[in-house]
Formats: C-alpha cells, structure tokens, sequence
C-alpha cells in the first residue's frame, strides 16, 4: 500500500527525469516529443490528481488552506507555461527559452511540496485520516489520463 507522500514523490522524481531527459533534446527531434508528450500528460493528470485527493485533504485543515491554494495557483502557473510550449514550435529557440521557464518553476513546485507541504501535511493530517489516499491518488491520475484533451478544449473555449 503506498502512502500519498511516496506515490507524489514518485511523479516527481519520474518529471525530474523527464525534465532533463528534454533538456538533454534539440530542435523538433522524434526524442523531444516523445518526452514531452510524457511529461505533459503525466503532469497534466498527475496535478488534478493531487488537487482532488491530496489538497482536497490539506485544505481541511486550517493551516493547508494557504498552502493548498499556493500549489493550486501553481499548477494553474505551470498548466499555462505548458500549453504555451504545446502550441509553439518545438525547434524554436522560444520553445527552449520558455521549457527552462517551465523547467526551473516546476523544480521549485516539487521541491516545495516534498520539503515544506508534505513537512506540515504530515504534522496537521493524522495518518489514519489519509491512510489510502495514495490508492486514490492514483487512481484518479489514471482517470484523468483520459480526460486531458476534454479539459484542454474546454479551456481553450473559456
């Protein structure tokens, strides 16, 4: 049974990984898309997973109301910066300028979370009331896995 704080951790340090493995590509290149097409849809679902099982939790608490909303407002931050680079052309030199961007907000979002939210969450929220959350998380990534285009024109019509 893997806690909420592992199963989080571990999308990190995959999108750790495949951060560099895109920073590691050039121009419109088969590997770059490849990455980034791993990257975009597994942060995409990975994030409303976490604001559905994880900050839906923190936020019960009086003192993961500010901090759930800070890392709701970053995700919002970091869902802009990548469907920028979706629509931009890959072998652009402002496709790269913007991926360090993205690169660069994302590591401090992870490290944030991993060091000082999951610090507190873990002070805050006793582990018999977040016991299983981990099976919901990633249940509900793999149910937003199918819903990412849905969402994405969804958007775009707002």
């Amino acid at each position: 049974m893997t806690d909420i704080y592992s199963a989080i951790k571990a999308d990190h340090d995959e999108h750790r990984d495949l951060l560099a493995r895109i920073a590691d590509t050039s121009g419109a290149s088969e590997a770059r898309k490849e990455a980034w097409s791993s990257f975009y849809n597994d942060v995409k679902s990975h994030a409303a997973a976490e604001e559905e099982t994880f900050y839906s939790k923190l936020i019960s608490k009086t003192w993961g109301q500010d901090a759930a909303r800070h890392s709701v407002h970053e995700h919002q931050q970091l869902d802009d910066l990548m469907e920028e680079l979706n629509d931009m052309d890959m072998s652009s030199p402002g496709w790269l300028q913007k991926f360090k961007t993205l690169e660069h907000e994302y590591n401090h979002h992870m490290d944030e979370e991993e060091n000082e939210v999951f610090t507190r969450a873990r002070e805050v929220i006793p582990d018999e009331e977040i016991k299983g959350y981990g099976e919901r998380f990633e249940a509900r990534k793999k149910e937003e896995r199918g819903l990412i285009e849905e969402k994405r024109e969804d958007s775009l019509e707002d």
